[in-house]
């Protein structure tokens, strides 16, 4: 037997470079408004509704009322993934060049930020007026509305205060749906249901989709149909913990275009010769980005279970 099979095994395994798993993609990217930035800061204009009157006598004055016009400040903040050095020697040794891996896994980094930013966005401070210095909270009045864990509607104005924890049901989804629908939101824009795992195999496991039609609950266990009760579930690890019960989780449900999402630049790879350290090749990246709630009512918070 050659004495050369066992390098060839070792040089075989060493040939492959396995990318441990993580979200790889940005998941809500696409459930925003986007817009383009040049500049640290940007405004978002908004109009709200009017209501329409008789009309008075004839040849009278022409009533005049503003509609009220507000707007939304957006900050950019910009974003890096601390740099990997490949050393030539290293390069040297290697079946392959370990370059475009790095380069990847870097990207799917940048990518998990974007949804971090949009999460942040949907719970946190909005700011308005002129210039942007007065904060709106996520549960002041008029702007969004909360649901206990407990499936308890929160009082306007009033933020979660609730230590019950339990996981989503039929009866909270459909308590969200009755919070857009008194909101007036459009029925035909597209509606989302943000949630952690745990959350999305107990709502299958319920009676009431259970008792569904088979091949659709099917489906949506195998991931093949992501919508149901009209929203479609984006399932995320990346949510936060509620502030005053930490063993539940802050889902919501939202629809499409309630945040903006502005980018000034898209996630970029920097590859260079660092001459300064012996030319190791330098894998660096960077993403100048920022988002905003620009809609409150078309956010419904709710609190769910963590485990």
């Amino acid at each position: 037997m050659s004495l050369q099979i066992p390098v060839a095994f070792v040089d075989q395994f060493k040939a492959n470079i396995l990318m441990l798993s993580q979200q790889k993609q940005p998941k809500l990217r696409g459930c925003c408004r986007m817009e383009s930035v040049t500049g640290d800061t940007m405004y978002v204009e908004r109009i709200g509704p009017k209501d329409a009157q008789l009309r008075g006598a004839r040849h009278g004055e022409t009533p005049i009322s503003d509609a009220e016009h507000s707007r939304r400040k957006l900050s950019m903040a910009d974003y890096i993934v601390p740099a990997d050095l490949i050393d030539k020697p290293d390069k040297l040794k290697l079946l392959i060049d370990p370059q475009s891996s790095y380069t990847q896994n870097q990207v799917f980094s940048l990518n998990r930020a974007i949804d971090d930013v949009i999460i942040t966005a949907l719970f946190g401070a909005a700011y308005s007026g002129h210039t942007g210095a007065t904060t709106v909270n996520f549960h002041d009045v008029g702007e969004s509305r909360l649901i206990e864990s407990s499936g308890v509607i929160v009082t306007a104005g009033s933020d979660f205060s609730n230590t019950t924890e339990t996981p989503l049901t039929i009866a909270k989804l459909l308590t969200c749906k009755q919070l857009l629908d008194d909101a007036e939101i459009d029925p035909e824009r597209q509606r989302y249901f943000l949630l952690n795992p745990y959350n999305i195999n107990q709502l299958m496991n319920t009676t009431e989709v259970k008792s569904a039609d088979y091949n659709t609950v099917r489906a949506l266990a195998q991931g093949q149909v992501d919508t149901f009760m009209g929203f479609k579930f984006i399932v995320s690890t990346r949510l936060p913990a509620d502030d005053t019960d930490t063993g539940a989780t802050k889902c919501a449900a939202f629809v499409q275009d309630a945040i903006v999402l502005a980018i000034a630049e898209e996630p970029s790879v920097s590859v260079s010769v660092r001459n300064d350290l012996c030319d190791s090749i330098q894998v660096f990246s960077t993403l100048s980005i920022g988002a905003t709630r620009v809609e409150g009512p078309a956010v419904v918070g709710i609190t769910l279970d963590t485990i």
